[in-house]
C-alpha cells in the first residue's frame, strides 16, 4: 500500500453532472397519441389541484387508463415539488394498490436526493431493494434514471451502497462503488468511510487497505474515520510499521490527527501484548500535541493486565485521576481482579475502597469474586464492608452475592447470621437458588444440629428446589458424624433412587460413619462398592480407611493402603502419617514408629506438630519420657515447633513418673515461650494431683486456671470430683458436681462413675444401683458404669446380682467388653463354675470381642483349679498366637497343675 497523494485531486463529487433542462430530454415512451400526452397533463392537474385525489382517481376510465409509463411521466414533471411527487406515488400505492415500475422509484429517489429529503429517499430505496432486485439490477436502473434524466446530484447512489452496509451487505456495497468507479462516479468520503469500517466490522482488513489506496489515488482525502479503519485494519494485521506510517501520513498531509487514531494504534499494540511499546506512544503525545483521554488510559490499564503488570496498571491510572479522568468500569475490573488471581487480595480491596468516592467500582462479577476471596482469606470485616457498601456505589447484590456470604457465614458457624441473610435476599425479591441452602445445611451438620439442617432441606424442597448431590451428602455426613448410621444409608438410598450419583465425598462420609461405630468390615465393603461404581477414592478417603484399620491394630492393612495410594498419585498428609504414628504407638510400636518418622524426614515428607504429638503419646504412655523429649529436640531441628499440645503430653508424661523437676521446667519453658496452659493441660495437671491424692495441690492448680482466664470443662470438672472420690470426700464432690451443673456444664458417664466406682468401692450398692438407674433414664449408662456395678457386685460376693446385670445391659442395647466377661469368668473360675466360665468365654469370642491378657489368666488359671490341663495349655498357646504372655502366676499354676499330672 503507497501511502503518496496522487497530484489529481477531486474537487467536487459532482462527477457526472449533465445541465439539461428537464423538459427537453428526449422523451423515454412515445407520446405520439395526443390523447396520452392529454391524459398525462390531466393527472398533473389533478395532482398539482384541490380536488380530492380520491374522488378524480376513483373515476373509473381514468383509473383503468393508468399504467406505470405514465405514473413515471408524471413524476418527472413534477420533481420541481418532490414531496408532492411522494405524495401521488405513496397516494397510488396504498390506496389504490398500484404496482409502480422500478424507474419509478429511481426518478423519485434521484428527485428527492435532489431536493436534500435524503430521509424517504432512503425509505424508498429500501422498499425498492425488498423487490429482490440485484446489487447490478438496483445500480443499473438508478444509473439509467440519473443519466437519461440528467439529475444533478449522484447520492442516490450513496443511498444505496449505505442500505448495504447496514444491512450488513458491506461486500454489495462494496461491488456498487466499483460499478460507481467504472461509471466515473465516487461516492462521498462518508459513504466510503462506512464501507472501510463496515469492512473491518466483517474483518476483511486487506480489502479496506486495497480500497483506501484506490481512494487516495483518485485525489480524495480521507477524513479522520476512513484512517481509522485503516489504521485498525493495519492493527489487526500486527502491521505496526505501517501503522506507524500512516501517521506520519496523516500529519504531513495535514489530515485531522487527534487521540482516536492513535488510541486505535495503542489499542492494537496493546492487544499483540506490546504494552510497553504502547506506553511510548503515549509518552509522545505531549511532543505532538496531543492530548490523552480516558480511552488512552483505559486501553493501556487493561493491556497491563493482560501481562500481569498489575502495580504499573495502578501507577497510570493514580495518573489518569490526578488528571481529572475517571477510569472505567472495564479497567477498574480487569485490576481487581488481577490483583485477586494473584492472590493480592488487601491490593484489590484497597483499589476498590479508594476509587469508591470517585463513582468508580468493579462490575458485579468482579465485585462478587473479591467478596468470595475475602471470605476464603477470611477477611470477613473486609467482604462485610464491600457488601454494605455495594448499593451506595450502584451495585445491586443479586443471589451470588448472597450465596457467598451465606457460605462464608455457614463456614465460620454463624448460622443465626447465615439465616438472616436468607431472609434478606426474600425481603429484596431475589429468588434464593439450591447453594444458599446447601450451604446452610452443611453449616447446621457440622455443627451437629441435624434438626435445623433437616429443616432446611424440607424447606427448599417445598420451594420447588432440587436437591443435589452435595445437598445429600452434607445430611449423610452429619448422620454418620452424629453416628446415626441408619438415617445416613436410608438417605442414601433414597438419593440414589432418585438417580443422583453419590460422589467420592459421599462414600467417604459412609465409610467415615462406619469406622467410627468400629464396623471396619462394612466400611471395607463400602470402600470396594466405590471402586465398583466407578468413583475414585481421593486422599481422605484412604486417610479415614487407614485410621479405621490403625484403629482395629491392622497396621499391616494400613500400610499397604499407604503403598495403593501412592500407587494411584495421591499424596499422604499429616492426617496420614499421624494415623499411622498413632497406630504403631498404640500397638506398642513405638520404636517403630520412631523409624518411620525418621523415613519420612529423609524423604523430605512434611509433618506437623500433630504427628510428633503422635509420638510423643507413645513414649510417654510406655514411660519413656526421656525418649519423648529427644524426639522433641529432634522436632525442634527439624523445623517443626512444639505447640501446646506438645507440652500437654509432655507434662502428663512427667506428672505420671512423678518428675516434679521436670514437670515445673516444661511449665517454665512454655512461659518462655509465650506460651500458657490451656484447660487442657491444667486439666490434666488437676487429674494427675487428685489421683495422687495431693487434693490441696489440684485445688491450687484450679485457682490458677480460673484466674488466668481459663474455663474448667466437663473433663477438668470430673478429673477433680474422681479425685475427691478416691479420697473419700463425697460431700464435696457432689458440692463441685452441683457447681458444674450451675456453670452450665452437664456432668457425662464418667463424671457419674466416679461416683458409682465410691459407691460400689464402699459397698454401698443400693445408692449405686439408684445412681446407675437414673443414668440410664438420661441415656448415660455404659458399658464402663455397668462394669463398675457388676465388680462391685463381685466383690461383695453378690454373684448372681452381677450375672444378673450382664443380662439387663444387653436387654438396654449396651455390649458387654471384654473386661465384663472377665469380670465374671473369673468369679466363675474362682468358684470352681469352669463349665459356666467356659460357656461365657464362647460367647465372648462369638461376639467378635478379643480377650485381653487379664482374661486368658484368669481362664487359665480355672482350668488348672479344675485339672483340665489339656485345655488350660490350648488356651496358653491361642494366647501367645496371638502375640500376649502369660503372667509369672499362671505360667506357675501350668507347671504346677503340670507335675500333679
Amino acid at each position: 500500500m503507497k501511502l503518496t497523494l496522487s497530484q489529481r485531486r477531486v474537487t467536487s463529487l459532482k462527477f457526472h453532472y449533465k445541465r439539461r433542462n428537464l423538459c427537453t430530454h428526449r422523451p423515454f415512451y412515445s407520446d405520439n397519441d395526443e390523447k396520452e400526452s392529454q391524459f398525462i397533463d390531466t393527472l398533473e392537474k389533478i395532482i398539482r389541484g384541490k380536488q380530492s385525489w380520491k374522488l378524480a382517481l376513483d373515476d373509473a376510465v381514468l383509473s383503468t387508463a393508468l399504467k406505470p409509463h405514465h405514473v413515471e411521466k408524471v413524476l418527472i414533471q413534477t420533481l420541481d415539488d418532490s414531496r408532492l411527487a411522494l405524495r401521488f406515488f405513496n397516494f397510488l400505492g396504498l390506496h389504490k394498490t398500484f404496482n409502480h415500475s422500478t424507474a419509478s422509484f429511481c426518478i423519485l429517489i434521484h428527485g428527492l436526493v435532489q431536493n436534500n429529503l435524503f430521509w424517504p429517499a432512503s425509505s424508498l430505496l429500501q422498499t425498492l431493494l425488498l423487490r429482490g432486485l440485484s446489487p447490478k439490477e438496483a445500480f443499473d436502473s438508478l444509473f439509467d434514471c440519473y443519466e437519461k434524466f440528467g439529475f444533478s446530484s449522484s447520492l442516490g447512489f450513496d443511498l444505496l451502497i449505505q442500505s448495504y452496509v447496514q444491512n450488513k451487505r458491506v461486500a454489495d456495497g462494496v461491488f456498487v462503488f466499483r460499478l460507481m468507479r467504472e461509471k466515473h462516479l465516487m461516492p462521498e468520503v462518508r459513504t466510503l468511510s462506512g464501507v472501510l469500517n463496515g469492512l473491518v466490522k466483517i474483518r476483511q482488513f486487506g480489502l479496506v487497505l486495497k480500497l483506501f489506496e484506490e481512494v487516495v489515488n483518485v485525489g480524495i482525502l480521507p477524513d479522520i474515520y476512513i484512517h481509522s479503519a485503516v489504521m485498525r485494519s493495519l492493527c489487526e494485521l500486527k502491521d505496526f510499521v505501517k501503522a506507524k506510517e500512516m501517521i506520519h501520513f496523516m500529519d504531513s498531509n495535514g489530515s485531522d490527527l487527534n487521540v482516536v487514531v492513535y488510541n486505535i494504534l495503542i489499542h492494537g499494540l496493546c492487544k499483540s501484548q506490546r504494552v510497553f511499546e504502547a506506553v511510548e506512544v503515549k509518552n509522545g503525545f505531549v511532543k505532538r500535541g496531543v492530548k490523552a483521554d480516558v480511552v488512552t488510559y483505559c486501553t493501556l490499564v487493561l493491556g497491563l493486565c493482560k501481562v500481569q503488570e498489575f502495580e504499573f496498571g495502578v501507577w497510570l491510572m493514580n495518573e489518569m485521576i490526578e488528571l481529572g479522568l475517571v477510569p472505567s468500569e472495564a479497567a477498574v475490573s480487569s485490576l481487581v481482579e488481577g490483583f485477586r488471581r494473584k492472590g493480592k487480595i488487601d491490593d484489590a480491596f484497597n483499589l476498590v475502597n479508594k476509587l469508591g468516592p470517585l463513582g468508580v467500582v468493579p462490575n458485579l462479577f468482579v465485585y462478587n469474586a473479591l467478596i468470595n476471596s475475602l471470605c476464603k482469606e477470611r477477611k470477613f470485616n473486609e467482604a462485610e464492608f464491600l457488601f454494605n457498601e455495594m448499593k451506595q456505589k450502584g451495585l445491586s447484590p443479586n443471589v451470588v452475592t448472597y450465596s457467598i456470604l451465606i457460605d462464608s457465614l455457614c463456614r465460620r458457624g454463624e448460622m443465626d447470621i447465615a439465616v438472616s441473610f436468607l431472609g434478606k435476599m426474600a425481603d429484596e425479591g431475589i429468588k434464593a437458588t439450591i447453594y444458599p441452602y446447601n450451604s446452610l445445611i452443611s453449616g447446621h451438620c457440622k455443627l451437629g444440629n441435624l434438626s435445623a439442617a433437616e429443616s432446611f432441606f424440607e424447606e427448599m424442597i417445598h420451594k420447588g428446589l432440587t436437591p443435589t448431590v452435595i445437598t445429600y451428602t452434607s445430611l449423610i455426613s452429619g448422620y454418620c458424624n452424629e453416628v446415626k448410621l441408619n438415617k445416613a444409608f436410608r438417605l442414601y438410598h433414597e438419593m440414589t433412587g432418585k438417580g443422583i450419583a453419590p460422589n467420592s465425598y459421599t462414600f467417604t462420609a459412609l465409610i467415615s460413619g462406619l469406622c467410627r461405630a468400629n464396623k471396619l468390615t462394612e466400611a471395607i465393603k463400602w470402600f470396594d462398592e466405590m471402586l465398583e461404581r466407578n468413583v475414585m477414592p481421593n486422599e481422605v478417603t484412604y486417610n479415614v480407611l487407614i485410621e479405621g484399620y490403625c484403629r482395629e491394630g491392622c497396621m499391616v492393612k494400613a500400610f499397604e493402603l499407604l503403598d495403593e495410594m501412592a500407587g494411584k498419585g495421591l499424596v499422604a498428609d499429616t492426617y496420614t502419617y499421624r494415623s499411622l504414628i498413632t497406630g504403631l504407638c498404640s500397638a506398642g510400636r513405638v520404636s517403630e514408629a520412631k523409624e518411620f518418622v525418621d523415613g519420612l524426614h529423609r524423604e523430605h515428607c512434611k509433618l506437623n506438630e500433630m504427628c510428633y504429638s503422635a509420638l510423643l503419646h507413645g513414649y510417654c504412655k510406655e514411660g519413656r519420657l526421656k525418649d519423648a523429649l529427644g524426639a522433641c529436640r529432634e522436632m525442634v531441628e527439624r523445623g517443626v515447633n512444639m505447640d501446646l499440645v506438645c507440652y500437654s503430653v509432655l507434662i502428663d508424661g512427667s506428672l505420671k513418673q512423678s518428675d516434679t523437676r521436670r514437670y515445673f521446667g516444661l511449665l517454665k519453658e512454655m512461659h518462655d515461650k509465650g506460651l500458657r496452659p490451656d484447660n487442657v493441660i491444667y486439666t490434666s495437671m488437676i487429674d494427675a494431683k487428685g489421683k495422687a491424692g495431693n487434693l490441696k495441690e489440684a485445688f491450687r492448680l484450679w485457682d490458677i486456671m480460673i484466674g488466668e482466664g481459663c474455663v474448667p470443662n466437663v473433663v477438668t470438672y470430673t478429673a477433680l470430683i474422681n479425685g475427691l472420690c478416691k479420697a473419700g470426700y463425697m460431700d464435696k464432690a457432689e458440692l463441685l458436681c452441683k457447681e458444674m451443673l450451675a456453670s452450665g456444664s452437664l456432668p457425662n458417664q464418667i463424671t457419674y462413675g466416679c461416683f458409682l466406682d465410691y459407691l460400689t468401692r464402699e459397698g454401698k450398692m443400693e445408692k449405686a444401683v439408684q445412681l446407675h438407674n437414673a443414668m440410664l433414664d438420661g441415656l448415660l449408662a455404659n458399658t464402663v458404669t455397668y462394669n463398675i456395678l457388676i465388680h462391685g457386685f463381685c466383690t461383695m460376693g453378690k454373684f448372681e446380682e452381677a450375672t444378673k446385670l450382664l443380662g439387663g445391659m444387653m436387654d438396654n442395647g449396651i455390649l458387654p467388653d471384654c473386661i465384663t466377661y472377665s469380670t465374671i469368668i473369673y468369679q466363675y473360675c474362682k468358684r470352681g463354675y469352669l463349665h459356666e466360665a467356659l460357656k461365657l468365654w464362647d460367647s465372648m469370642l462369638n461376639k467378635g470381642l478379643k480377650p485381653d491378657p487379664l482374661a486368658y489368666n484368669f481362664l487359665i488359671y480355672g482350668c488348672c483349679i479344675r485339672g483340665e490341663i489339656t485345655k488350660a495349655f490350648e488356651l496358653r498357646d491361642d494366647m501367645m498366637r496371638r502375640g500376649m504372655k502369660p503372667n509369672k502366676f499362671t505360667l506357675a499354676s501350668l507347671n504346677l497343675a503340670s507335675c500333679s499330672k
